[in-house]
């Protein structure tokens, strides 16, 4: 019987490779979040990244409150703005066929906290 001197690792990394491509593949679908929300178009679209979403604020075109993917109201969401740091980034994920007055109420609270850190994601506008 022929002893074996080394391991061969080069099917270990094929595999790994490709379960490295099926994570990066499946993160940036979970960056789009699970939430159903028809974004506006902008002439300056703000695009939604992996970094922007530690406090992410949905508004679905029903009016239903969303905290990061997680269900909640104006009241939640307000004792959980308290915690923030002025300093803290939030990204506003709103519907285009959510009622104004929902987006003043979010921007209330975020006036009444101060945080300043704020960007609304939108599409870029179709030429």
């Amino acid at each position: 019987m022929k002893k074996f001197d080394q391991i061969n690792v080069i099917p270990f990394i094929d595999i790994m490779l490709v379960l490295l491509a099926i994570v990066l593949m499946t993160a940036s679908f979970i960056s789009q979040g699970k939430i159903k929300v028809d974004v506006p178009e902008a002439q300056t679209a703000t695009s939604l990244g992996a970094d922007d979403i530690s406090r992410l604020i949905t508004i679905t075109a029903d009016g239903r409150y969303y905290l990061n993917d997680q269900e909640t109201n104006l009241d939640m969401l307000a004792d959980n703005m308290e915690l923030w740091s002025d300093e803290q980034a939030v990204t506003l994920k709103i519907d285009a066929q959510t009622a104004f007055n929902e987006f003043i109420q979010v921007s209330d609270l975020l006036r009444k906290y101060s945080l300043k850190n704020v960007q609304v994601v939108t599409l870029p506008k179709a030429e």
